[in-house]
């Protein structure tokens, strides 16, 4: 089923005189808060209340407007990058991982940073690293408690750093204490802690409009960095650097288009983008996948039994996955900037309006995903999703460089654990959401119980 058409692009002559969006008639710092601590109704309300497209007021400058319907999407991450430029380098990650970030940056310097870091997300790359994911899945799992309620989350961190470390800083298993690798890794963990912390929120909103970390954020940050460039430091010193294929050392040889490799500095915002982005949003898309199955029975029966039967287990784990993160999608929403007048179905809003493209909206239509609220896997099983209607990747030149290697992961350690154990809820209960920096966690780490353990 394909969503209805709702015309969009950069607007020119009769689409000028369209109105723009109807605006949330609420305070702006009650919309702040609505969208920090419960994003999914904030949503889901106004567009109920309000249409398709509306406007919002928020941290972000210039009264954000908020779209998702597909066309709208299709629109803006097929536009060329200088009509719409990604927003993330005015979000919170901005004082964290630098604005020399593939993630951050916009622009010449954006492709430039995407050009270098392609090479090693390629398939082959990929493919070298699933027995090491298998290797370190099943080593986790054979730590876990039998009978005794714990949170998946934190779990599913442990085993996603230890493949980010290995395939980004070329580690295998766990750095031996006391080298720039362990601190590297044990700096990591205390900044993901943290950040669960309550007062973690007024960190963030402390730092919105900040090029570098303010207040309790700089201190993270600075024995971050300590540990990160301690890490550069010793592979430039390395005697088998141009041999190694992990992605800091490919990277460091890498060479611009005018022959210059990457400084200290860009090479620790990289660093810090690939290992922060890349392990705890797989880590949280493996729990909310989880969080789902144990509180579906008839899911998570048809998977078991698809698996455990070797009976087309590689089509079930791939449906369950993408289902997953149609209904949960760690990061809820994306967005640009547009610098031209532009087209959203039956409005038109000015050049410097902000967009934001609700990943959290456009999955959940009804006329592209039938009962939208429900888990069911199955969906998938003889479709694949859509361009513009699965989006938990973003899309266009800024779609996420570790897509593949994410989903390699997930195929792996669900597959790993399907046929290894059988898990139920510690609570009957849905656990919520909650909204960290930008992204959706479950909000008591998918807390779970292993009845048995094959």
């Amino acid at each position: 089923m394909v969503a209805p058409a709702s015309p969009a692009g950069p607007a020119e002559g009769e689409d000028l005189r369209l109105p723009e969006p109807p605006a949330v008639p609420l305070p702006r710092a009650l919309q702040v808060l609505r969208v920090s601590q419960r994003q999914i109704q904030f949503m889901f309300r106004w567009r109920r209340e309000l249409g398709e497209v509306f406007r919002t007021r928020g941290t972000i400058p210039g009264g954000p407007v908020v779209t998702g319907h597909p066309d709208h999407v299709r629109s803006i991450f097929t536009a060329s990058p200088d009509l719409a430029p990604s927003l993330t380098g005015e979000s919170p990650l901005l004082p964290i991982v630098g604005p020399n970030s593939v993630l951050t940056a916009n622009g010449p310097r954006h492709l430039r940073q995407r050009k270098l870091l392609l090479p090693p997300f390629h398939g082959e790359a990929i493919a070298r690293y699933a027995q090491m994911i298998a290797d370190v899945t099943e080593r986790e799992i054979d730590e876990w408690p039998v009978g005794k309620a714990f949170a998946l989350a934190p779990r599913m961190q442990a085993i996603t750093l230890d493949v980010i470390m290995s395939g980004v800083i070329g580690v295998e298993g766990r750095p031996r204490r006391g080298t720039p690798e362990h601190g590297f890794r044990m700096a990591v963990n205390y900044l993901a802690k943290a950040s669960t912390l309550p007062i973690a929120k007024l960190a963030e909103l402390t730092n919105l409009g900040h090029d570098e970390p303010v207040g309790l954020t700089r201190r993270g940050v600075a024995i971050l960095d300590r540990h990160t460039y301690r890490v550069i430091a010793a592979r430039r010193k390395a005697a088998d650097l141009d041999e190694r294929t992990d992605i800091l050392s490919l990277i460091m040889r890498a060479r611009t288009e005018e022959g210059e490799p990457l400084t200290d500095r860009e090479l620790r915002d990289e660093l810090l983008t690939l290992v922060l982005a890349g392990f705890e949003t797989t880590a949280n898309s493996l729990a909310w996948a989880w969080e789902r199955l144990v509180r579906t029975p008839e899911a998570y029966d048809r998977l078991r039994d698809a698996v455990r039967s070797d009976d087309d287990a590689a089509a079930h784990v791939e449906a369950t996955i993408v289902e997953a993160m149609r209904s949960r999608p760690v990061i809820p929403a994306v967005g640009r900037r547009v610098t031209v007048p532009w087209r959203l179905g039956d409005y038109t809003i000015p050049a410097g309006t902000p967009v934001i493209m609700s990943i959290l909206l456009v999955h959940h239509r009804e006329d592209l995903y039938p009962d939208p609220f429900a888990f069911r896997p199955e969906r998938f099983l003889d479709r694949k999703p859509g361009t513009y209607e699965w989006i938990p990747f973003g899309g266009g030149t800024r779609r996420c460089l570790g897509a593949a290697l994410a989903m390699a992961e997930q195929r792996v350690v669900l597959e790993a654990m399907v046929r290894r154990l059988d898990l139920e809820a510690d609570d009957p209960a849905p656990e919520h959401a909650q909204h960290r920096n930008v992204t959706m966690i479950p909000a008591r780490g998918a807390r779970v119980v292993v009845r048995s353990r094959r």
